[in-house]
């Protein structure tokens, strides 16, 4: 029997706007964008320029602390703009698709004859390595080192998230496959974290079932309960519907980046799943899907607590498999403002009569933060949501400090800005959690190099 570990600490958000176990087709994005802050800790070096001709798999960045880590295009096509903001930082690169969608062959290809140094070469060159990340600091892994233990979390518990049991079902061959391959990349162990609530069928590594509320989706609370961080130690993370990449790769000799991708929110009509690429624009993956509304709405790409803001004529981040819509709040004028007693508002305490209507009911949340930002209040809000062996006020309150050693002896090195996007949501100092637990691990990956 596979180990089972329960979460209590956590919440579900019931939104409006679950999707429908269904998937169809969408019209192809007329632009793909690759933008290289989805890569984190990656400092993009551009190998193409406007005009140039690509297939999918061809290299149009590499990273400049290590030129072997490159990051490619995901369709066949033609560069059409590089935009840069301040500084010359890149923001997207923008890619024109062509009517024959080739790619570049890596010929046969023989898993069970490789070694890791192999392996390692191939993603490396087919830019399916860049969607492996590590702990510490959640970037883009190191391939210079050797991890203990490779984590990959094989559900998401985000509010509105995809069904990972049914997004893999057609492609659990690539699945394993792609867990074999880590396997090579590792003297430990491929752990899959598994929701108990959407089972799948692990062969290539070592399943471990989680029962509980969000964020029990997220790696590092799964690293955090299997085989948590010491100082100096490094573990590699990824995203199972990011593994397809790898897996694809060695089962078609060729790289593959379609999505399926969950559209989402309570501005969306028929909320289920549709075919893409990474990288597509925001209008052809809702095509025909977004309600009509004279106010404004938010299209998020991923989830409503971790993702980005992309807008409407946006693109779909790279390692993003969620598309959610949700009206911005904007042109609310509401008699008291968040303090209203409105039976329809969500609470996660009893601040609004709607505890009372149960808990599985759901709600329709705008983009609105409701008060002002103010100093930290010491309660145990964090906590109740927290799941991690973690004091998380504490950890935050020694990042704004910069304090090097009680952030290491409180746990910086096993956490991500993720894990505290249910923080970020019921603080009442309305802080930007996410954001101070980025700057911090930035910091703290240059001084500590």
């Amino acid at each position: 029997m596979d180990h089972v570990v329960k979460i209590k600490k956590g919440l579900d958000i019931q939104l409006q706007g679950i999707p429908s176990p269904r998937i169809s087709e969408v019209p192809n994005s007329q632009l793909y964008a690759i933008i290289p802050d989805d890569f984190v800790g990656l400092t993009p070096k551009i190998t193409v320029k406007p005009g140039d001709k690509v297939l999918a798999g061809t290299p149009i960045m590499h990273d400049k602390s290590h030129v072997d880590v490159t990051i490619v295009s995901p369709i066949s096509g033609e560069i059409t703009a590089i935009e840069r903001g301040e500084r010359r930082k890149v923001m997207k690169i923008t890619i024109k698709p062509d009517s024959t969608q080739q790619s570049v062959e890596f010929g046969k290809l023989d898993l069970d004859s490789m070694n890791g140094d192999e392996v390692k070469a191939l993603l490396l060159k087919s830019g399916t390595f860049a969607f492996i990340k590590q702990r510490p600091y959640d970037i883009v892994a190191n391939p210079d080192t050797t991890p203990r233990d490779i984590f990959v979390t094989a559900f998401d518990s985000a509010p509105l998230a995809p069904d990972y049991s049914f997004v893999l079902k057609e492609e659990m061959q690539h699945f394993e496959t792609g867990l074999k391959a880590l396997s090579k990349l590792t003297p430990g162990k491929v752990y899959v974290g598994v929701s108990a609530k959407q089972p799948i069928e692990v062969k290539n590594g070592t399943a471990v079932i989680f029962d509980g509320p969000h964020p029990a989706g997220n790696v590092g609370v799964q690293i955090n309960h299997i085989a948590p961080i010491n100082k100096g130690e490094t573990v590699w993370t990824m995203n199972a519907l990011d593994l397809l990449f790898i897996g694809r790769l060695f089962d078609k000799s060729a790289v593959d980046f379609s999505r399926i991708i969950a559209v989402t929110g309570s501005e969306i009509n028929t909320p289920h799943y549709v075919r893409s690429h990474v990288g597509a624009s925001m209008l052809s993956v809702t095509h025909g899907l977004v309600k009509p509304a004279e106010y404004e709405q938010r299209y998020i790409s991923g989830n409503v607590l971790t993702g980005t803001n992309a807008g409407a004529n946006g693109y779909l981040g790279a390692v993003h498999s969620q598309v959610t819509v949700i009206p911005e709040g904007n042109n609310c004028n509401e008699f008291l403002g968040w303090a209203s007693l409105n039976p329809h508002k969500y609470s996660m305490s009893h601040s609004y009569f709607s505890w009372l209507m149960g808990k599985k009911r759901q709600y329709a949340i705008d983009a609105r933060v409701r008060g002002g930002e103010r100093a930290i209040i010491m309660s145990d809000e964090y906590d109740r949501v927290f799941p991690m062996d973690i004091y998380p006020e504490y950890l935050i309150k020694a990042i704004l400090a910069f304090d090097i050693d009680k952030m290491e002896s409180l746990g910086i090195y096993e956490i991500a800005p993720e894990d505290f996007a249910l923080c970020e949501f019921v603080d009442t100092s309305k802080l930007e959690l996410q954001k101070i637990v980025r700057n911090g691990l930035d910091r703290l990956m240059k001084e500590m190099n």
